[in-house]
């Protein structure tokens, strides 16, 4: 069967309104959400088509603007699956919505891992490199080569992933739940969500002290050392855990960046970091 054959007409609209709001994805990013609300804006015509009261649509738009960062090829995959499980919600009043991000926070980072390896770290230096071959023969093409190969295939992932992801949600998800699995499934999720996260805040949470101890002219503690030892991030994973317990008591997210950053200039005055 073709990709996309059993899709209706008024979908097939959605479908090229979502693939070109796709590109957009970056256009608006904070340090909070990074494109969720050009993934909301993507997915804004399936919310209006499938939602007839507001209440309703404000609270998908509210569910589709939480942190979502992958790379743009592969974004409109889950923008599809995201896609057709709101039009599940819309249509079966015993759908678990939490399940929508569970499967997006899960399908990000994988598909990140992918995309930024295939299309940055292997098809852009391959593009590149014949680009670069052809400049240096004076040759007027060269930027326009580069240009075609590396933007073709991934205007056509764009496409043709929104409509696969559309296409595999809407027929396996009334399956899971006929099945009894859309918990087990959002569970796994869920989990491996968190382990993405986990990992995230690894990478990008950094803290190194410069604090040791001295007796008589000689160091006798490393205190980063000890810190390791005991626990590596440590104090990352603490950070972590406090900034998440702030937003749970309302401090807003700016407070805690200002805060952050105030800290980390007093601390590098103190000579700590």
């Amino acid at each position: 069967m073709k990709l996309g054959e059993n899709l209706t007409k008024d979908e097939k609209k959605l479908m090229h309104k979502l693939f070109w709001r796709s590109g957009t994805m970056y256009i608006s990013v904070n340090p909070v959400t990074m494109g969720g609300a050009g993934f909301a804006y993507a997915l804004m015509p399936f919310i209006n088509k499938f939602y007839s009261r507001k209440k309703d649509r404000a609270a998908a738009l509210e569910r589709n603007t939480q942190y979502f960062a992958t790379t743009v090829p592969c974004a409109s995959f889950i923008m599809g699956i995201a896609a057709s499980m709101e039009k599940e919600n819309a249509e079966n009043p015993d759908f678990d919505e939490k399940s929508i991000n569970a499967i997006k926070t899960s399908l990000m980072g994988p598909l990140a891992g992918i995309g930024d390896s295939l299309f940055w770290g292997v098809w852009r230096v391959v593009c590149a490199g014949i680009g670069i071959t052809l400049a240096k023969q004076g040759s007027f093409l060269a930027p326009i080569l580069f240009l075609l190969m590396f933007n073709i295939p991934n205007y056509l992932m764009r496409y043709y992933g929104g409509i696969l992801g559309y296409s595999l949600g809407s027929k396996y998800i009334k399956k899971l739940y006929a099945n009894g699995m859309i918990e087990v499934l959002t569970k796994a999720a869920s989990i491996l969500g968190l382990i993405m996260v986990g990992a995230m805040t690894i990478s990008t949470v950094l803290f190194t002290t410069k604090l040791h101890l001295t007796m008589g002219g000689k160091e006798i503690m490393n205190v980063q050392n000890v810190l390791n030892t005991i626990f590596k991030g440590l104090i990352p994973m603490l950070v972590t855990l406090g900034c998440f317990k702030l937003l749970n008591k309302k401090v807003g997210v700016i407070a805690m960046i200002f805060g952050i950053v105030v800290l980390g200039i007093v601390m590098s005055l103190l000579g700590i970091v």
